[in-house]
């Protein structure tokens, strides 16, 4: 009696089980799930929810998972998504249904959908592209006083024809152009795109794609796209005015913010003091748009400024070219002086031999400085007065003649007489 009766209790529990309300049960999957190409890089993944999914007052939402070009996974309510990707390699999601209010029913399972990669012969496409934003000042539209410029360039796919030709479009946003402005190699195929103004913002945060096709007779050339952070292209302008002042041992410089749409308070700078006689090089971090220094005062200096959008208000990219350098100082001075005190004795010792050059050939020194006499010797007196009266040969007499004819003889006489 008892065995039949504890079967009886098992047959009524086990409906009653199938009853309880925090059951679980799975969920069914969403309907008619596609993915379109709605511009350069960009897809539109969109879903509706099962028309047979019960109960109908769950709060639903939606996992999605990014199978391809690359894996990632999220989850919305919404029903549909948009994505920024590259798309010449092809594209695959997939989503399921989940319980967005924590109820305990179970996800569904997942639906797919593809894009194929677009049609082209491999080693065709372009390689190493390479984009860099610029920013100038725009003298066109008062009430957008900066416009962005955009610099791109590619090599030429390893199998890729010599009649191959390619052609580059940029999208930010919704504006895509499509370049008018190509460098070209040697046979003629552009290698290289100048877009002299863009849609681009340089304070934005959207991605920039960039998409190249090309055309050829002899082979289909495969597109290529690539995306690009602009915090990680944009090349900054470098500072403007850079002034520097020495007072003694004091160094101030001063500069102004680049040409930039970002306000003052969204750079750091860097500043470079070269010491040119002791080549010490010393640079300094700061946020501020001045800088002082103590310095030798007897050297001269080279002064230069960079800068960078900070994190405060952008993702840190790189930093400027070096500004113009600025030369203070007093080694200048230092190096004239010697100069001059060599070019004075030079001076000197050059009019000194000029002048005793001029003594010498004019006499002129025997005359301001006369010999002192000598003393009287006898015995040329005696010759001199005993000579006359002598009866000599003529031989004898040119003797005599020629003796009181002698330079110091007669230097003497002049001065005695």
């Amino acid at each position: 009696m008892a065995p039949a009766l504890l079967v009886l209790l098992w047959a009524m529990v086990i409906p009653r089980a199938d009853l309880l309300p925090d059951k679980k049960s799975l969920l069914l999957p969403p309907a008619n799930f596609t993915i379109k190409v709605i511009g350069l890089a960009q897809v539109l993944l969109r879903w509706e929810p099962n028309p047979d999914q019960e109960p109908k007052d769950v709060e639903l939402g939606y996992h999605v998972r990014i199978n391809a070009p690359q894996e990632d996974d999220y989850e919305t309510r919404n029903t549909e998504s948009k994505r920024v990707t590259v798309l010449h390699q092809g594209f695959s999601a997939s989503v399921q249904t989940i319980p967005w209010n924590g109820h305990s029913l179970l996800a569904s399972n997942w639906v797919s959908a593809e894009l194929k990669a677009p049609p082209g012969s491999p080693g065709t496409s372009i390689v190493n592209l390479t984009c860099t934003t610029n920013t100038t000042l725009n003298n066109y539209n008062p009430l957008r006083p900066y416009q962005v410029s955009l610099y791109c360039t590619w090599l030429v796919g390893k199998d890729a024809p010599e009649d191959t030709q390619y052609f580059l479009y940029y999208r930010y946003g919704s504006s895509t152009e499509e370049c008018q402005e190509y460098r070209k190699d040697t046979l003629k195929r552009n290698i290289a795109c100048w877009f002299l103004r863009t849609f681009i913002s340089s304070r934005g945060s959207d991605s920039l794609a960039v998409h190249a096709n090309g055309s050829s007779k002899h082979a289909t050339i495969k597109p290529f796209d690539q995306l690009f952070a602009l915090h990680a292209i944009d090349r900054i302008n470098p500072p403007l005015n850079v002034t520097a002042e020495t007072e003694g041992t004091c160094l101030s410089i001063q500069w102004e913010k680049p040409i930039s749409a970002f306000p003052n308070h969204c750079f750091e700078y860097e500043v470079k003091i070269y010491n040119t006689r002791k080549n010490y090089f010393q640079t300094e971090k700061m946020t501020t748009n001045t800088f002082i220094s103590i310095i030798d005062d007897i050297s001269k200096y080279s002064v230069q400024v960079r800068a960078a959008v900070s994190s405060v208000c952008r993702q840190m990219g790189f930093w400027s070219e070096w500004s113009q350098p600025v030369h203070v100082g007093n080694d200048d001075q230092k190096l004239s002086t010697e100069w001059f005190l060599i070019v004075l004795m030079a001076t000197i010792c050059f009019i000194v031999l000029i002048f005793t050059l001029i003594c010498k050939i004019g006499h002129l020194w025997t005359r301001l400085f006369p010999p002192v006499p000598a003393p009287k010797n006898s015995i040329k007196d005696f010759f001199l007065i005993v000579s006359p009266e002598k009866t000599v040969s003529n031989e004898t007499e040119i003797e005599v003649i020629s003796y009181v004819e002698e330079p110091g003889l007669e230097t003497l006489e002049d001065s005695v007489f």
